[in-house]
């Protein structure tokens, strides 16, 4: 399993929201760059990049995309605002490893089978949810599907994966769904990540042993909850943890 620090963009800054709310940030870096290249440094291999002013429809941080995914060689997967077939294009023209869909995702199945044909194993979908509901543009609407319908219609498209994401528990430090982890590990058959609310190393190890093929952290990072040194060394390399390095 891979763990993915989480490098969300907002105003040109690196942020951390508490519940998915823009007005709540809890953490605000100036410098995003730097933050992916120390993420690197620390053992990190793949990076979660975020354009929350893309998905909230109040901007674009399209030129420091490029910057972050630029500073290292980790593979970098992108998501925040992709929603038509030119801003795939754009972000996969960075060198970027998967682009992921959302919004459009949730309200287009003709078009995103059609763009995951385009990019076989490059397109990933950000199944956002807030208690067990998707949403939408930028997690500020609910849709009427539940996740595990969701996915059912995504299983025979060439996707590269699966984001779930508990927007409820994005930023609170209060732990994982174990149950509703564990229903969306077993509801497709695409390489499911997760996020929201990931705190403890315990938690990675119960994702690890669940067969997830990644987590991406946030809050749990940037806090210091976690200890980002034994993160990036057991779970940071591709392909999946170090067998040998002891629980703790």
């Amino acid at each position: 399993m891979i763990a993915a620090p989480a490098v969300d963009l907002k105003g040109g800054r690196c942020v951390q929201l508490v519940g998915g709310r823009p007005e709540d940030e809890a953490v605000s870096l100036p410098d995003p760059v730097a933050v992916a290249t120390d993420w690197h440094a620390k053992g990190f291999e793949t990076l979660h990049i975020v354009d929350l002013d893309a998905a909230l429809g109040s901007g674009d941080n399209a030129g420091m995309i490029e910057r972050v995914a630029a500073a290292t060689d980790a593979e970098t997967q992108v998501g925040g605002g992709i929603r038509d077939e030119a801003r795939v294009e754009a972000v996969l023209g960075l060198g970027v490893a998967r682009a992921i869909v959302g919004t459009r995702a949730v309200e287009d199945p003709e078009w995103l089978a059609e763009v995951a044909e385009r990019y076989p194993g490059r397109i990933s979908v950000a199944a956002d949810i807030r208690d067990g509901v998707v949403l939408r543009k930028g997690w500020t609407e609910g849709s009427e599907l539940q996740v595990l319908d969701f996915l059912a219609r995504l299983d025979e498209l060439p996707l590269g994966g699966i984001l779930c994401t508990d927007v409820g528990r994005e930023g609170r430090l209060q732990g994982i769904d174990r149950h509703g982890v564990a229903a969306v590990g077993g509801g497709t058959r695409h390489p499911v990540w997760i996020s929201g609310g990931v705190t403890t190393i315990d938690e990675l190890d119960f994702l690890a042993d669940l067969g997830a093929h990644g987590a991406v952290l946030g809050m749990a990072l940037y806090t210091n909850t976690m200890d980002a040194d034994e993160v990036g060394r057991r779970y940071g390399a591709r392909g999946s943890a170090n067998p040998t390095a002891p629980r703790s």
